[in-house]
């Protein structure tokens, strides 16, 4: 599983990003990956380790899970990689990660979280060494092909082409499946097509999957929305199982005064939203329904899609970009910040964070920062948003007297998460949703006859990996299900 004590003198070289300066004046990807050879030496530092927690995917007390969600065999592919034996590698992610191209590049690399290495060192760079295995993959005439299911087998349709919808897809194809994708957009893909911004996911690495799923024989219909009646009952009529992967889209919003009149001006939008007119935009070759040119800019949220906000405003040419978190400040990383084997829940400056520090004159997060209301002008445009600070050393947060202030803004992102799904499709195909606002299971991921549940859909927002995991479970109850 690597070479023997390569992790006492091969040191950790991770991919680099590229230049600010260069990076925010084009949507191109960020990151500038390392040679073969050199990757090779990197995959050489794994450890042999008795107990590998790099593929547990298991909760050790955080926010998220250490480990990969997929269980995907670490060792054994560093070990592959550092040998040169690229084929067989790829050969060893298939056997558990169906669609590593997105993972390799999208991930936050949960397995690094659990590397036995990062301990006492830094970790295996195991993010990079698949994106290194599957980049070589697609490069050597891409992933293995199955022979596309005959005209008695079984048919499956899945509802939504994000992370669980592509990945339920593409396993019940390659169990034997008569498989068709049902995606009411005008382009394959969902979250990875239009909640991801090009320059952390190109849409070619989509669209490169998508063209081997028809050519593997699975049928893409497009413009076609399960929330209508007509659609349902078609899925329900005429496949025998129907997999309903739409994730969970509907957003969290502001309680905020002003927030629904500032939304009805074009002035407050989610996060998403934006983010999907930036893409299409590119796309199409046009300009976003939703720009940030020119004005002032609140991101409302920390986490990652606030982050991608942060530097699709700053591409567009934003005057200014500030971000406004409702938790307080993360620790600073260092010794004695992460409890190993847990999520280091620690400060962390993500690509659109570093553009919009370095091109707008200095830090400009704010943590602990509560938004009270969205200012219109006379005109009823957006023109700021007025926040509080809190106080948190109590346990809960309690606003600071004095600490109120305005903010300009005429362009306000509200990245504050996700509720669940919506529910439109789930009710139209006779699935039951319950309080929480998440689809109530039979058993295991069945929901209801011949309708099942994947991904965001079934458990709420997760990472794309977790989707994906979780789409593959499902796969395997259709699957089996229908005999395969």
């Amino acid at each position: 599983m690597g070479k023997p004590g390569a992790f006492l003198t091969v040191g950790r070289v991770a991919h680099e990003l590229r230049a600010v300066g260069e990076r925010a004046r084009d949507y191109r990807e960020l990151y500038e990956q390392l040679p073969p050879d050199l990757q090779r030496e990197q995959a050489s530092r794994c450890m042999m380790c008795g107990v590998a927690f790099c593929q547990s995917g298991l909760g050790f007390g955080g926010a998220r899970p250490s480990g990969c969600p997929l269980h995907n065999l670490i060792p054994e592919w560093n070990d592959l990689l550092y040998r040169g034996l690229w084929r067989e590698a790829a050969d060893r992610l298939a056997l558990t990660s169906p669609l590593p191209e997105f993972t390799s590049r999208v991930c936050p690399a949960l397995c690094e979280a659990a590397c036995n290495l990062g301990r006492d060192d830094e970790p295996e760079t195991v993010h990079d060494n698949e994106r290194a295995i599957s980049d070589w993959e697609w490069a050597h005439g891409g992933p293995r092909r199955f022979e596309p299911a005959g005209p008695d087998a079984p048919r499956a349709a899945v509802v939504g082409s994000g992370p669980a919808g592509l990945a339920a897809a593409w396993e019940l194809a390659r169990r034997g499946a008569r498989v068709t994708v049902v995606e009411r957009s005008d382009r394959p893909g969902g979250l990875l097509m239009y909640g991801i911004p090009n320059m952390k996911l190109p849409k070619d690495v989509v669209e490169r999957r998508v063209a081997l799923m028809r050519e593997l024989g699975v049928e893409f219909r497009l413009g076609a929305d399960a929330a209508e009646k007509d659609v349902a009952e078609g899925l329900l009529a005429d496949f025998d199982a129907v997999v309903v992967a739409v994730g969970a889209r509907r957003p969290h919003g502001l309680s905020a005064a002003g927030f629904e009149e500032g939304r009805a001006a074009g002035g407050v939008v989610f996060a998403v939203d934006y983010l999907t007119a930036s893409t299409r935009a590119l796309l199409d070759g046009g300009e976003p329904a939703v720009s940030a040119a020119g004005l002032d800019v609140v991101v409302i949220g920390g986490g990652d899609t606030g982050n991608d906000c942060m530097g699709t405003a700053v591409r567009q040419g934003a005057r200014s970009v500030r971000q406004l978190e409702f938790m307080p400040r993360p620790a600073d990383p260092g010794p004695g910040a992460v409890r190993w084997p847990e999520w280091p829940a620690t400060l962390k400056t993500d690509y659109g964070q570093e553009e919009a520090i370095e091109l707008m004159g200095g830090e400009c997060r704010a943590w602990a920062t509560d938004t009270r209301e969205v200012l219109l002008d006379e005109s009823g445009s957006v023109r700021g948003v007025r926040v509080v600070d809190l106080d948190w050393s109590g346990g809960r947060p309690e606003a600071v007297e004095g600490s109120e202030r305005d903010l300009a803004a005429q362009l306000v992102l509200v990245a504050c998460g996700f509720t669940g799904p919506e529910r439109g499709a789930l009710e139209a195909l006779g699935v039951t949703v319950g309080e929480r606002g998440l689809p109530s299971c039979v058993k295991g991921h069945r929901a209801s006859g011949s309708v099942y549940v994947a991904g965001d859909a079934r458990t709420g927002s997760s990472l794309v990996v977790s989707a994906i995991a979780d789409a593959m479970a499902c796969a395997g109850e259709v699957a089996s299900g229908l005999g395969l």
